[in-house]
């Protein structure tokens, strides 16, 4: 595409099958950046791709079935991610899952055993294998998309709040290796983390019609914010939560 904001980068995605995954596909290719697309359900991948390359004019965007649950996977991806095409220059995480109950005395447990995995252990995955790649590159970053209830968690949400403010917790953690990784000239790389009080998409207000979705983000305007975390310098984001909700 030529003069796209992200033109020549290399970003790869991970849970790129969802809605916020194909949303983020397309945008990040309008932007001129060539596109590796991750996710477990190869079917889905494949149609989240297609409809990227589609929408894009026949973008280069591409599609891997990746097991994030398996470091060694994980670490695969990357390596071979950065072989490929020579750099990585971002790694957007948006896999996700929500679990939830009526009270908090009704918390399952079983519930955070199934958002532990989704919503932490594959941001420990993504960022062990991608940090050292993204620092490589002189415009790496790593984007979390996290959510208001990690900040103040709701008496139903205790798991999934509790994930996410891990998740953020790693995440910040990764900014403090790539500040230190910067010396006294500041970081080159960045990991970045956006914060909404939830995702909608077309399909579910197709559904709901009637819904409000009040301080929703349609999950447009978040991969908007994801090509936008590019367009700042990688001190300004460093470590930063950047919302695109009201703070509660």
């Amino acid at each position: 595409m030529g003069n796209g904001a992200l033109d020549g980068a290399v970003i790869a995605v991970a849970g790129a099958g969802g809605p916020a995954g194909r949303a983020a596909l397309l945008r990040l290719a309008e932007a001129g950046a060539t596109v590796i697309g991750a996710d477990n359900d190869p079917e889905r991948l494949a149609e989240a791709v297609d409809a990227a390359r589609y929408a894009s004019g026949g973008a280069a965007v591409t599609g891997e079935t990746v097991d994030l649950l398996d470091l060694q996977s994980t670490r695969d991806w990357a390596a071979r991610t950065e072989k490929e095409f020579g750099r990585v220059d971002g790694l957007v995480h948006l896999v996700g899952g929500w679990r939830g109950s009526e009270t908090f005395i009704k918390t399952s447990l079983d519930d955070w055993d199934f958002l532990e995995l989704l919503l932490v252990r594959t941001v420990q995955h993504t960022s062990l294998a991608f940090s050292e790649v993204l620092q490589r590159s002189d415009r790496g970053r790593y984007v979390l998309i996290s959510a208001a209830g990690a900040t103040r968690p709701t008496a139903g949400n205790a798991a999934y709040a509790a994930g996410k403010a891990a998740a953020e917790a790693w995440t910040l953690a990764m900014a403090d290796y790539f500040r230190k990784a910067g010396g006294e000239q500041g970081p080159t790389s960045a990991a970045a983390i956006l914060v909404v009080k939830a995702l909608v998409h077309d399909a579910m207000r197709a559904d709901r019609p009637n819904a409000k979705f009040a301080g929703f983000t349609d999950v447009k305007d978040l991969a908007e914010a994801i090509v936008g975390v590019w367009e700042k310098s990688a001190k300004e984001v460093n470590g930063q939560r950047l919302w695109l909700t009201e703070k509660p």
